[in-house]
Formats: C-alpha cells, structure tokens, sequence
C-alpha cells in the first residue's frame, strides 16, 4: 500500500533551522512528483515546495523562497525540505504529498496530488 511518513518536525527559535523527511513506500519511486504543503491553524493549506522525478527541477512558494529547500534522494525513497531562517510564521503542520507521473516537471497544485503523508508538526517560538 502506498504510503508517505514525514518525519523531522518539532520545536525550533526563531532564527533556526529543521530538516524534514518524507520516507515513501511506494513503487518505483522515481517515478513520482513530490510535493510540500503546510497548514497553520485557522488558516487553508498553502503550498511550499515541489520536485520534479529525478529531483533536478523544484519551485518553491513566495513565502519560502531563498529560505527553503527541497531534495530527494531516490535510492532512499526519500525527499527533504530543508529549512533555514525559520520566523513564528512558519509554524504549521507540513505535509508531503506524491503524484505518479510520466511528465518531467514538477506538480504545484494540492488537487493533483494522488496521496499525502499524516504530517509533521513544526513550531517555531519567537
């Protein structure tokens, strides 16, 4: 069964850094999209980063940019977001998210998604 476990969330100051993991257990994974969203409480989940396949192609949303990255490693089944310079406006729960597909790019809509993990917490206090 098709599967994504984020891990790596928890408490950080403002200012500091976290690395979130995306363990997937899915076959030939190499083969799918991956994606970043996040939820704050109150609010509607908002798009943060997305990877193409092979991980050589990824775009990020405004409010991460230049802050954030994301990778993969696909012997591991495994993509990353790593996260730099992190402001009490980032707290939310972070999701990852996988699309099968055949098509080079990256996938930036949540409704496209076919599957998503349960979430990390990340909280960063000022």
């Amino acid at each position: 069964q098709e599967q994504l476990v984020e891990s790596g969330g928890g408490l950080v100051q403002a200012g500091g850094s976290l690395r979130l993991s995306c363990a997937a257990s899915v076959p030939s994974f190499r083969t799918y999209a991956m994606g970043w969203f996040r939820q704050a409480p109150g609010k509607e989940r908002e798009f943060v980063a997305a990877i193409n396949f092979s991980g050589g192609s990824s775009y990020y949303g405004d409010s991460v940019k230049g802050r954030f990255t994301t990778s993969r490693d696909n012997a591991k089944n495994t993509v990353y977001l790593q996260m730099r310079s992190l402001t009490p406006e980032d707290t939310a729960v972070y999701y990852c998210a996988a699309k099968r597909t055949f098509r080079s790019g990256y996938v930036l809509l949540e409704n496209d998604y076919d599957f998503w993990g349960q979430g990390t917490q990340v909280t960063v206090s000022s």
